[in-house]
């Protein structure tokens, strides 16, 4: 894995115009960020951006492909106005031609957890992008909306915003979770930026049940979770922060489902992909929690459903669909969306996985991907043709 270059150190833009040249950076040195006062270390949730960081370079360690990393000053807005919000940006193949795939990632996530995915999706020889979502991971923290549906427009607003500062004319953009509901919504404002939407177990699509008795494709732990949360008015992790220093074993414990993906390939997989997740959901103020939550019905389903919104999408972006048999994403939702599209460009995968379909199955999800590309790489060749 590519080296960072060092704090205050101008780092090469991706190949794109001249204008947007020179707009990565690393800011402040994040050796600041450490608490190396006496009473640092009695710190309940004991993080720093320092921390995450270095927690996100052990996750990595073992990806081939090179990565170039930085922050994308993408502006000022009336949720952040004294200061800028800056995303937290990696990209592979940057001097590579074709459509860049850009990845978005789920809630109580990060660009890290991508990377059992990088090596396998650099084979496209097309630039790659991943970004920490603003209100989550290593990007700013700026203040959302509680309202659902203007919190929804402000993360397509960053995400637009990010576009733009970068200069990428189209892209194919893939979403998991969280992430897939976002590229939805984004693929309905800005769909002459969407070459092709990649829609991975996304959340938010269905109308929230009435009874989840009814969902026998969810198992009963997860209802019990569901309902527990629902409960509650706090943010959903509010438990990892309460654990303070017992945080990450607590994830560790709880969330081997998605870290036992990486035994195979991370020495003391289990520690670092919890401190991974750990740290990147114990960063203060957990502004994109706290929008989530006020996007959420429940914890499994949205107030503002795409599912109301479905004929409104262009009818000529591309979709894939991909849905784990063993997730608690209603995955039958996908057969509703392809028998609303007859006339659309949409491929529809149930695999044998669970939620997190992208670290379950990776090679499967991978060649699904890059089939993905391949078609968005054809038309592009008959457009020329013409």
């Amino acid at each position: 894995m590519a080296a960072q270059v060092a704090a205050g150190e101008t780092k090469s833009a991706p190949s794109v115009p001249p204008e947007v040249k020179d707009i990565w950076e690393l800011g402040a040195d994040l050796k600041e960020d450490e608490d190396n006062s006496p009473w640092g270390w009695i710190r309940w949730c004991h993080t720093s951006k320092a921390a995450l960081r270095k927690a996100e370079e052990n996750l990595l360690s073992f990806v081939k492909a090179p990565m170039e990393f930085g922050s994308i000053n993408v502006g000022n807005f009336d949720s952040s106005p004294e200061e800028p919000v800056k995303v937290w940006t990696a990209v592979i193949n940057k001097e590579c031609s074709g459509t860049p795939l850009v990845l978005i990632h789920g809630f109580a996530s990060g660009l890290g957890l991508w990377a059992l995915n990088y090596d396998g999706l650099a084979e496209s020889k097309r630039p790659i992008y991943a970004f920490d979502m603003p209100g989550f991971g290593q990007s700013s923290r700026p203040t959302f909306n509680s309202d659902p549906s203007i919190a929804e427009e402000q993360f397509v607003m960053y995400m637009e915003a990010w576009r733009s500062k970068l200069g990428l004319e189209k892209m194919i953009i893939l979403g998991h979770s969280m992430g897939a509901f976002l590229v939805f919504s984004y693929a309905l404002k800005y769909p002459h930026r969407v070459a092709h939407m990649i829609l991975a177990d996304p959340w938010g699509f269905s109308e929230k049940p009435r009874d989840l008795s009814e969902l026998a494709h969810i198992p009963t732990t997860h209802r019990v979770i569901v309902k527990v949360l629902d409960s509650l008015p706090l943010n959903p992790l509010w438990t990892v922060r309460l654990m303070g220093p017992m945080g990450a074993e607590l994830i560790k414990r709880v969330r081997m489902d998605l870290i036992s993906n990486f035994v195979h390939i991370l020495k003391d997989a289990p520690s670092k992909v919890a401190n991974y997740i750990f740290h990147c959901n114990v960063q203060k103020p957990p502004t994109g929690e706290t929008a989530y939550h006020s996007m959420m019905s429940t914890f499994g389903w949205a107030k503002n459903p795409l599912c109301r919104r479905l004929t409104l999408l262009d009818p000529e972006i591309p979709m894939t669909l991909m849905y784990g048999s063993r997730s608690w994403v209603d995955h039958y939702a996908g057969e509703k969306i392809q028998a609303s599209r007859p006339s659309s460009y949409v491929k529809y995968h149930v695999i044998v996985a669970g939620h997190h379909i992208y670290a379950d199955t990776v090679n499967a999800f991978n060649s699904i991907v890059l089939d993905a590309c391949e078609i968005e790489q054809k038309e592009q060749e008959v457009v020329k043709l013409k």
